[in-house]
């Protein structure tokens, strides 16, 4: 994992455009208002652009990606995965210029393998704010979902040391915290820490009876908070992440058995040895993340 790279670019002097204006596209064209030159975005919904001019969230949207993205020297890819792929492929009919490319896409290995077949006129690096909602869409947008959320970086070779400069101002300006990763570590990091706890907050709810709801507290929901997220986004992101998702899920499970043989046996000794020990690396792994974020 690199460090960040030291100093500031350009930012409040640069057309952002952002392709997308969904919860993330839409969160970071709130949490940009006011600090770049000018704020452009591209939508296939007529009617969300015509809910962010409403809004005066941006300056200038269109459903047509050629009316509005050749302007930007910084164009966002704030799609899901499968539509920053299309939108890549797309770009160098779309832009005629060199602009930075940044994605916000919830895998990084094969879309940084796509950024990095852009011309070479193009400076691109992959990108992933690690946050969100359960509720997607431009209504649920935020100006301060990213604050204190890791923004992780996936540098290519070619990705030059301004469009570096660039991200690090782009995360600290939305309040995020810049973290640099390898494409292949952060898929697997995220299987862990993202995908999977979507699928264990899906087991969890097909595993309690409806008439459980009236004892349904705090520790219900926030652990199942994540199973009213929105499935279709979130099948693409599993199937890209497959592999690294399968390995979380075989860990999990075993986990999972362990404790289960503890219980049966009664072995209430080695059971509390053994959530004793899983405390204890919660927070070890809260104490790393907040020394990363320092």
């Amino acid at each position: 994992m690199e460090k960040d790279n030291p100093g500031f670019t350009d930012l409040a002097g640069l057309r952002v455009g952002i392709a997308g204006l969904g919860l993330m596209g839409g969160s970071l064209a709130l949490a940009l208002r006011g600090r770049c030159r000018k704020l452009l975005a591209f939508d296939r919904d007529p009617a969300v652009v015509a809910s962010a001019l409403r809004r005066k969230i941006v300056d200038a949207a269109s459903s047509d990606p050629r009316a509005v993205l050749p302007q930007a020297d910084l164009v966002v890819l704030a799609a899901p995965v499968q539509a920053i792929l299309a939108l890549i492929a797309a770009l160098p009919d779309l832009h005629p210029g060199s602009p930075v490319v940044l994605d916000l896409g919830s895998t990084k290995a094969r879309i940084c393998r796509a950024l990095d077949g852009l011309p070479a006129r193009f400076d691109p690096l992959g990108g992933h704010p690690m946050c969100g909602k359960e509720r997607s869409g431009l209504d649920n947008a935020e100006a301060d979902l990213f604050q204190d959320a890791a923004f992780a970086f996936t540098p290519l070779t070619r990705t030059s040391s301004r469009a570096r400069r660039l991200a690090v101002e782009l995360a600290r300006v939305v309040g995020a915290r810049p973290v640099w990763v390898e494409p292949q570590d952060h898929d697997r990091w995220a299987a862990c820490t993202s995908h999977l706890p979507y699928l264990v907050a899906h087991a969890l709810v097909a595993a309690t009876p409806e008439q459980a709801a009236p004892l349904a507290g705090p520790g219900f929901l926030s652990t199942t908070r994540l199973a009213a997220e929105a499935s279709s986004m979130m099948l693409e992101v599993l199937r890209d992440n497959r592999e690294n998702v399968l390995a979380s899920l075989q860990g999990f499970k075993a986990q999972l058995a362990a404790l289960e043989e503890h219980l049966a046996y009664g072995d209430y000794a080695v059971l509390a040895e053994a959530t004793s020990a899983s405390a204890q690396r919660r927070g070890q792994i809260l104490q790393a993340r907040q020394a990363e974020a320092g």
